[in-house]
């Protein structure tokens, strides 16, 4: 919205010129929707604490100490990085890009089953919310829509392929099956995401890391002359979503002054299955969704340590792991909390760190 007003005049005043730049524009984002969520965070709690009696329901067969740590604390925190985060990028966005608009769709559309999730958690005080496959298939929805519209805005030559990382040459075409496979990625990744939230900080600073090699990417890939250089395949306009990631990231810095141990609030499937979804529209859109399965490999882990832990305990009847998803397996073996987070967080930074250099290495 800034940028379509205020870039009009760059001519007569030349400081004005800076709104056209994605750079700018994207720090602005990240600063607008920290101080949002710093300044609102609080009143936001207190909002959701105000009809969560007892707050956020615990599982009875988790870690033990959840039930007398945790207790209490109010879900559903995914509102404020939502909040922080939309009205960023309504500030800051070019609100005529078509990408940006559809990953928004992706992100407010998930955000808003896991808030109908969370709604039904807290007032009905079990864990138990969304069936499961209601769940999937409102995301299999909105996954679909933005997948189809994204292969038409998407270059015709790339439109329906999927590229593999470390080859520049290398492209899978996928025909009418792409949207599908696109609608899997947004809908792999926002559980993902959901299931590696269980500990203080542990999925919000990932999601942050990840975030943050994708700006890079969306820039890269959206910028003709640095994706011929790079050997990239070009996205025009994509580039805008580096915008958006930096809104994500403030937004998500803004919580994590709130989800800090001792959380004063969790995210909730509100957000978790929001910015999952975010993050694999975002992978999409830019062509790089196999290159999401690296960066964002502490949440593929997560999720086959559940897979594996369900398909092997039905099968024979014993345990892979003590408990699954992978971090509760940890708590189990006498890891502290904090340990297992930041140990998490350092897996999640190495693994960005691979994921980047498939853009130098072809």
């Amino acid at each position: 919205m800034i940028p379509l007003l205020l870039a009009r005049f760059a001519e007569d005043f030349i400081l004005f010129n800076l709104f056209r730049y994605t750079t700018f524009r994207a720090g602005a984002a990240c600063m607008t929707a920290l101080f949002i969520a710093l300044v609102f965070g609080g009143r936001i709690i207190a909002w959701l604490r105000s009809f969560q009696r007892g707050g956020q329901p615990i599982r009875e067969d988790g870690p033990a100490r959840h039930l007398i740590e945790k207790k209490g604390t109010p879900t559903m925190g995914g509102v404020m990085i939502l909040f922080a985060m939309g009205v960023s990028v309504l500030l800051w966005g070019d609100l005529r890009n078509q990408f940006l608009w559809a990953v928004l769709i992706v992100t407010f559309g998930y955000g808003a089953i896991g808030f109908m999730d969370d709604w039904l958690k807290v007032t009905k005080r079990n864990t138990k919310g969304v069936s499961g496959k209601a769940k999937l298939v409102a995301q299999a929805s909105f996954g679909l829509v933005a997948a189809i519209w994204m292969h038409f805005i998407l270059p015709p030559a790339i439109a329906d392929g999927v590229t593999i990382p470390f080859f520049k040459d290398v492209l899978i075409p996928l025909g009418f099956v792409f949207p599908l496979f696109a609608m899997f990625v947004m809908m792999g990744s926002s559980n993902a995401v959901n299931l590696t939230d269980g500990l203080d900080g542990l999925a919000i600073v990932p999601v942050m890391i990840a975030a943050a090699v994708f700006a890079l990417i969306a820039y890269l890939v959206g910028n003709r002359i640095f994706a011929d250089y790079l050997q990239l395949n070009a996205v025009p306009g994509v580039g805008e979503l580096a915008v958006f990631c930096s809104a994500l990231i403030g937004a998500s810095l803004g919580f994590l002054w709130y989800n800090a141990p001792p959380a004063a609030v969790f995210m909730g499937d509100t957000g978790s299955l929001a910015l999952g979804g975010a993050l694999g529209a975002i992978a999409v859109a830019t062509k790089h969704e196999i290159v999401l399965a690296i960066v964002g490999g502490l949440f593929v882990v997560e999720t086959l340590s559940v897979v594996i832990q369900v398909f092997w305990f039905k099968r024979t009847g014993k345990r892979v792991f003590l408990m699954a998803p992978l971090h509760h397996h940890f708590e189990k073996k006498g890891w502290a909390e904090p340990t297992i987070v930041i140990r998490f967080w350092i897996i999640a930074m190495v693994l960005a760190l691979v994921g980047l250099s498939t853009l130098k290495i072809r």
